[in-house]
């Protein structure tokens, strides 16, 4: 397992670059307002479609929710795209022995309220517009093993171009209550279905003028 590295030069220099990188590539950046709880932890729970899906939540978090932010991410991927590990970044190795280090890793940094942990439960990568979302087990693991007291969000990012040049991005975001109340992955897979698909149905529904 790849943990995060601290570093605050380094940090700086990854903040700096994402924030010119996402305000040069898109039009607009959307989302909606959530509470947040200042004495819990953040786990965020997201669709995972292109390269900007991790970038564009760490900027939103930057924008809104303002905790410290991890992220669990492929060995391969924290292998090839070191600098991520300077922002929050800790890998998980799918079918190894370290999978267990990383899901415990995962929840203690839900134990800490002023940290944010982004979890992409698919997987791999799925179309942006993709009907079902399909839910790996990890996620429910993490959640189960967490013993502090965390906040379930729920974000479903959509990226379109519509009339423009550069393409738009909206972060659409629920507050769960139920947090480790879920018994089942297919019991939170539905949750996040319904918040996904309400997601889809308002960016489809938008009106182009």
């Amino acid at each position: 397992m790849l943990y995060p590295k601290n570093n605050a030069l380094m940090k700086w220099v990854f903040d700096t670059y994402v924030k010119r990188l996402v305000g040069k590539t898109f039009h607009e950046f959307l989302y909606n307002e959530v509470g947040v709880d200042s004495n819990k932890s953040v786990l965020l729970v997201a669709n995972h479609f292109s390269f900007w899906d991790g970038l564009i939540l760490y900027i939103l978090n930057m924008k809104l929710l303002h905790k410290k932010f991890h992220v669990m991410i492929l060995e391969d991927t924290a292998k090839r795209e070191g600098m991520l590990r300077y922002a929050g970044a800790f890998s998980v190795s799918k079918n190894s022995r370290d999978v267990l280090e990383s899901l415990n890793y995962a929840a203690e940094i839900l134990n800490q309220p002023g940290n944010l942990l982004l979890m992409f439960p698919q997987g791999k990568l799925y179309s942006n517009f993709v009907s079902r979302v399909t839910f790996e087990q990890g996620l429910l693991k993490v959640m189960q093993k967490a013993e502090g007291k965390f906040q379930l969000l729920f974000a479903a990012t959509f990226i379109q171009y519509f009339k423009h040049k550069k393409p738009s991005v909206t972060v659409y975001l629920k507050a769960d209550d139920k947090g480790r109340g879920y018994q089942t992955i297919d019991e939170l897979q539905s949750a996040y279905q319904q918040h996904y698909d309400a997601a889809k149905l308002q960016q489809t529904e938008i009106d182009i003028k």
